[in-house]
């Protein structure tokens, strides 16, 4: 069982280092979800139940894929939760992911504009060459900032949510990410994981409080361990 691993935590919220090969939210199909280990830890350190008998209120603010790690924010508050999810959904909030490829890249920063259809069957994202009216737009930049004996290290930062976007983008140029069999990719990395960390997250709640940033410690094993590069 892998070990909750806390970035930050107080009355609004709870930030944690998300384990890859985990899901984010409570499933009645799995044995172990980040949300499970966030509700264990909350009900170990403050009362189990209220006056009223009820568990430490728990929202899931975002999710991340199983196959993916780092920063994952929940909401120890309704209104929290109803909060940060508007922040969210009106693309408020900035993501940084760290995602190794075993490429070169023929840029070392780009700008990546495609449309994107979600195959429900197949659970994966197809680019398509035009609009479609099941297509949606997807973009994100990325800089080349690292590499190591397994390949290049990148920054991106997705400037829409969408399914796989990182994941589908990054291969249609040639640069699936390592561990990424699904798009592509023919090395190995850790059983049910890819090379893929959101690394940062940055944020300013409403009402003008200060802007709150969260960066999560990268994987400790030897794909993360990469030498920067000039300009990176």
């Amino acid at each position: 069982m892998s070990k909750l691993d806390i970035i930050t935590e107080n009355n609004d919220f709870i930030v944690v280092n998300k384990t890859s090969g985990l899901i984010t939210e409570s499933s009645p199909y799995e044995s172990l979800t980040v949300q499970d280990q966030v509700g264990v830890h909350l009900s170990k350190h403050k009362p189990a139940r209220s006056a009223g008998g009820k568990k430490p209120y728990l929202g899931v603010v975002h999710r991340l894929d199983r196959v993916t790690s780092g920063v994952l924010l929940f909401a120890k508050k309704k209104s929290v939760l109803v909060a940060y999810n508007q922040l969210f959904s009106s693309r408020k909030v900035q993501k940084t992911y760290l995602a190794l490829v075993s490429a070169k890249p023929e840029k070392k920063q780009a700008r990546l504009e495609n449309y994107l259809v979600k195959l429900g069957k197949e659970k994966k994202a197809q680019i398509v060459a035009t609009k479609t009216k099941e297509a949606q737009l997807a973009q994100l930049s990325y800089r080349l900032i690292g590499k190591n004996a397994q390949g290049y290290l990148l920054e991106v930062r997705p400037r829409t949510g969408r399914f796989h976007q990182i994941r589908a983008q990054l291969a249609h140029i040639g640069l699936p990410i390592v561990g990424d069999v699904k798009y592509g990719s023919t090395k190995k990395y850790l059983n049910q994981s890819i090379c893929l960390h959101a690394w940062k997250l940055k944020l300013t709640p409403a009402g003008g409080q200060d802007t709150l940033l969260f960066e999560a410690p990268l994987p400790k094993n030897k794909y993360w361990v990469f030498e920067r590069l000039s300009g990176g």
